[in-house]
């Protein structure tokens, strides 16, 4: 997550101001499994550290915008945002009902402005030269001027011939995993809210739940063959409208919803016990799954729906006790699982510094050894750190267990999801939490 005024969450600690984006070329493959797209008994999952499967569904990319402005978050929230997203389905959607994975990002800049952080790092470089002078009066200057610096990565609309920052297709290589097993997977854009948010406050994530809830709604309408969506999803390969007969092939009693960053704790509002009412008529969210999620302090309680908590050791952002504040009273499962080594932005493409994107970096801190870095977890110990190609290979195979799991029913990686067995290529790497749920889980 990057902020404007970015902290660690839990601890109070002073954070910094983080630099944003990026794209990876390529993604080791993750657990990929055959699976059946009509619903009912689905087929044999992946046995954890199976590395590839039979493709069983090829995957089409689509995208589409109803426009930069055409979201109102609701009260006390000001400003307007956008209702766009990329979209992995399967080829064959036409044949059976799918389930729906809907995906949000966190926070992050919102435009790739690469002359606005040019600005940015030659104002960075010279606030620094000024503390280490101690010159008060040049670092209040100086101060100002990476401010002036920052608002065009963080304006909405993008000024004219810049590029919105595309933080949704961060998670493509999870999308795409997704969609092969038979999901449809909605990566949606959430540069809007970033742009005009204030901090951690409660209506930031008040907004992006009320934000997944209006593309459920969209899909909702497609699914039964009307809607603003009619023809308006684009095949991103070819440029033409897509095809795709969703009307009667979306499934939204079988609804899983995947949020990173501030992403996460907008999924975890909307997932909250209190929240199940503002879901759209025949909505069934079955599992929801935080990357790194971030809250308020107030965060509500989720137990009714299953819960898989994914963050790294080396993550400033948070601690990873969202299992904690849930355990006890959870009526469906929970699942915390850390990985040792792991950072915060190599979970989205756009953020990662192989990318070349705009703001693109590794922010944990480094440890004094080469390759390693530091744990937040209050330990302060030195951990070997996760490469980004293993970070999301790991990310894919949790994910994929976690959602097949609850939204297809596919037992056959419980030994995965529990921690009673491991990947064989991240031995001591990944420790899993797993809290049974009691009686009344979804």
């Amino acid at each position: 997550m990057a902020t404007k005024h970015r902290k660690r969450l839990f601890s109070g600690t002073a954070g910094r101001r983080a630099l944003v984006a990026g794209a990876v070329a390529a993604i080791a493959a993750a657990v990929v499994v055959p699976v059946q797209a009509s619903a009912g008994k689905a087929a044999p999952g992946p046995r954890p550290g199976q590395e590839t499967g039979p493709e069983t569904h090829e995957v089409i990319e689509a995208r589409y915008d109803l426009g930069d402005q055409a979201f109102t978050p609701p009260a006390p929230y000001e400003g307007k945002a956008e209702l766009t997203a990329v979209v992995h389905y399967p080829r064959d959607v036409a044949r059976g009902r799918h389930p729906l994975i809907l995906m949000q990002h966190g926070l992050w800049h919102t435009c790739a402005d690469r002359a606005a952080q040019v600005e940015l790092e030659a104002a960075q470089k010279a606030l620094a030269e000024a503390e280490k002078a101690g010159d008060e009066d040049e670092v209040a200057r100086r101060s100002a001027l990476v401010d002036r610096a920052n608002v065009p990565l963080w304006s909405w609309p993008c000024r004219d011939g810049v590029s919105p920052l595309p933080s949704s297709s961060g998670y493509d290589y999870l999308a795409r995993a997704l969609a092969r097993e038979g999901f449809i997977v909605v990566s949606m854009g959430t540069n809007g809210i970033n742009a005009t948010s204030s901090g951690q406050a409660p209506s930031v994530y008040q907004a992006r739940a009320a934000l997944i809830n209006r593309h459920l709604e969209l899909w909702r309408q497609l699914a039964a063959g009307k809607g603003p969506l009619q023809g308006k999803l684009k095949d991103t390969k070819t440029g033409r409208g897509s095809r795709a007969g969703f009307a009667g092939h979306v499934d939204l009693a079988r609804v899983g919803t995947l949020g990173h960053s501030m992403g996460g704790g907008g999924v975890m509002q909307h997932a909250a016990d209190d929240r199940h009412g503002a879901w759209p008529e025949g909505v069934e969210v079955k599992a929801a799954l935080g990357l790194a999620p971030t809250a308020t302090w107030d965060v509500e309680p989720v137990t009714k729906v299953p819960l898989a908590v994914l963050w790294g050791t080396c993550d400033q952002v948070n601690t990873g006790k969202y299992v904690d504040w849930n355990k006890g009273e959870n009526k469906a499962p929970l699942y915390g699982i850390t990985l040792t080594g792991g950072n915060h932005d190599y979970f989205n493409t756009q953020w990662s510094p192989s990318s070349g994107q705009v703001g693109g970096k590794n922010d944990a801190v480094p440890g004094r050894r080469p390759g390693h870095c530091v744990s937040q977890d209050g330990r302060e110990q030195e951990h070997l750190g996760v490469d980004e190609a293993t970070q999301r290979r790991i990310t894919t195979a949790y994910t994929t267990a976690f959602f097949r799991r609850h939204l297809m029913g596919d037992t056959s990686a419980d030994t995965l999801l529990t921690g009673r067995k491991q990947l064989p290529y991240a031995p001591g790497v990944v420790k899993v939490e797993y809290v049974p749920g009691g009686r009344g889980a979804r």
